[in-house]
């Protein structure tokens, strides 16, 4: 059976007027009566346990009662019920799964059919370092073909070790093949395709490259800079996916994300902890790894 004709059979089954929104409510309280029904039916096995040989038949039929007051409060908007269904197994597919089998390595890279000078190095090997300059400490980091962008602090009052943010932009690129800023600093921007310049590679794209990484961060910090956390807010990873819905990374998954920032927290920990490091990272294994100076 699937959920449209259960949601249609279901209909002809309620005595109550279609346009009545006491019907409605009915149906909101009815819910939320199962609800607490099939609380009641655990905690008897809970109590019980294989005595309570009911337990099965009984929670069969109270998921039933909750099903028909969904349909029935679907119906009264006007939704079909299969779609509801289908749309919340996009979002947990997205939010639980990657899109790619893990043996597949992913899709393609996005630059994969640019020219190879217009393409983000397949392996790449970052060195970030504390400098002192006449204005105090700053972070410079470099690559082999020369700085990756400008000396860095905390631009706080506080020591928060955000001078070493760079981490998270190579996390990104590292295991999303995504990263406007370090392709501008690998100087790897697609020119050949002027449009794919202005919009992947452009101003724009750079300035939600970096509010995502400052935001992630702000969120962080209530949570130990994620040490010891193995799971990201579905909110924070519904807001990146709406930050770069226009953009060619809408491709990667929550799941993929919740990935990439946590493994850039945990080599950003590493950089904090020794003032510096070497940051490893291979976009076709999807990698990035931390090595001391």
């Amino acid at each position: 059976m699937d959920f449209s004709y259960f949601q249609h059979e279901a209909t002809k089954t309620d005595k109550t007027m279609p346009n009545d929104e006491r019907g409605l409510m009915i149906s909101l309280l009815g819910l939320t009566g199962e609800a607490g029904s099939l609380h009641t039916e655990f905690k008897k096995h809970l109590r019980d346990g294989d005595a309570y040989y009911l337990f099965n038949e009984k929670i069969t039929e109270e998921l039933g009662d909750i099903l028909w007051y969904v349909a029935n409060i679907a119906s009264r908007q006007k939704l079909d019920l299969s779609a509801i269904a289908a749309q919340n197994l996009a979002k947990t597919t997205d939010r639980w799964l990657s899109k790619t089998h893990p043996d597949a390595l992913g899709e393609k890279l996005f630059d994969e059919d640019f020219p190879v000078a217009e393409q983000i190095p397949r392996k790449f090997r970052v060195e970030i370092r504390e400098v002192m300059v006449k204005e105090g400490m700053k972070v410079q980091v470099e690559w082999d073909e020369g700085s990756f962008g400008d000396q860095l602090t905390d631009n706080s009052y506080v020591d928060d070790g955000y001078r070493f943010h760079d981490v998270f932009h190579l996390a990104y690129l590292a295991t999303l093949g995504w990263s406007p800023i370090c392709r501008r600093f690998f100087n790897r921007k697609r020119k050949s395709d002027l449009k794919v310049d202005e919009v992947e590679d452009g101003g724009r794209a750079a300035v939600i490259d970096e509010a995502i990484s400052a935001l992630v961060f702000d969120h962080a910090k209530a949570y130990s800079y994620y040490d010891g956390v193995d799971t990201v807010a579905y909110e924070l990873l519904r807001i990146i996916k709406d930050m770069t819905a226009r953009l060619e990374v809408s491709r990667c998954s929550m799941n993929e994300w919740e990935r990439a920032i946590l493994e850039g927290f945990r080599v950003w920990r590493l950089v904090k902890e020794n003032k510096g490091g070497i940051i490893v990272g291979d976009l076709v294994a999807k990698t990035i790894e931390y090595q001391p100076l």
